[in-house]
């Protein structure tokens, strides 16, 4: 599928999750009230560096990707939300030596942490771009959306998200990290953590169809040589039906850890 549609994926997932996504910066946005200066790592579309800019109306965001047209896409957001004065972007590979992002006073890292090639490093590095009594805020995913009701569909659903559990752990994707541990090691302290269960009952919101179409056809694409035909072809089947459907469910789980500079 192409890049775009990560992009919209992407957006999709703050739309539709729009109350975990709310209640996490308002988390966030609580504990660093007076922070002027935020950096996100792995900003994507924007997601995270917009909700902490309207969060925290006095604070400045630095969004970090790698990705050309992410950024790209950032700030076209930005730039329609009014925010563009108060974001500016920067292209980096976070596996290589940072470029110079700091001093910060919060740090925001929403499922980049776990494509980190040494989240040791990565982690380090974070704790050294923030001023003393610097919060470091990691949202994790522990579990991809599931979306169909109970069934054969979501059987095959189920059989596709174990195979790409297992191409992501050969891949070397840090999905099963223990995050509290590791800020610890690297000097955060104190650090606090919540699980977030999310569970959608139908009907969903309008854009849910196509959060779990676009999510579901991006999984068969990806799993073209490790799934039976027929769960393949089920999987093109219940994706080509799903903006019509009205018993799509949203099942998934986050984490989300607040970490201080001492």
């Amino acid at each position: 599928m192409a890049h775009s549609h990560f992009a919209e994926l992407l957006d999709l997932d703050a739309e539709v999750l729009s109350d975990y996504h709310r209640t996490v910066f308002d988390w966030v946005g609580g504990v660093a009230a007076d922070r002027p200066h935020v950096v996100d790592l792995g900003a994507g579309t924007g997601v995270g560096s917009l909700a902490l800019a309207r969060a925290l109306p006095g604070a400045t965001i630095t969004a970090v990707d790698v990705d050309d047209e992410m950024l790209d896409h950032l700030r076209r957001k930005a730039s329609a939300a009014g925010l563009a004065d108060r974001i500016r972007t920067v292209r980096a590979d976070l596996d290589q030596p940072w470029p110079d992002l700091g001093p910060a006073d919060l740090v925001w890292a929403s499922a980049s942490m776990h494509h980190m090639a040494d989240p040791a490093a990565a982690l380090t590095a974070a704790f050294g771009l923030l001023r003393p009594g610097g919060v470091f805020a990691v949202s994790e995913l522990t579990a991809f959306p599931l979306f169909l009701p109970d069934g054969p569909e979501a059987d095959v659903e189920r059989r596709a998200h174990q195979v790409m559990a297992a191409m992501r752990d050969e891949a070397g994707l840090h999905m099963h990290e223990d995050w509290a541990a590791r800020l610890k090691a690297a000097g955060f302290d104190p650090v606090e953590e919540r699980r977030f269960d999310i569970a959608l009952e139908p009907p969903l919101p309008p854009a849910g169809g196509r959060y779990a179409q676009v999510s579901l056809e991006r999984m068969r694409q990806g799993l073209a040589e490790r799934l039976s035909p027929a769960d393949l072809t089920t999987l093109a089947q219940v994706a080509a039906s799903l903006p019509d459907r009205d018993d799509l469910v949203v099942r998934t789980h986050r984490m989300v850890f607040l970490a201080h500079r001492p």
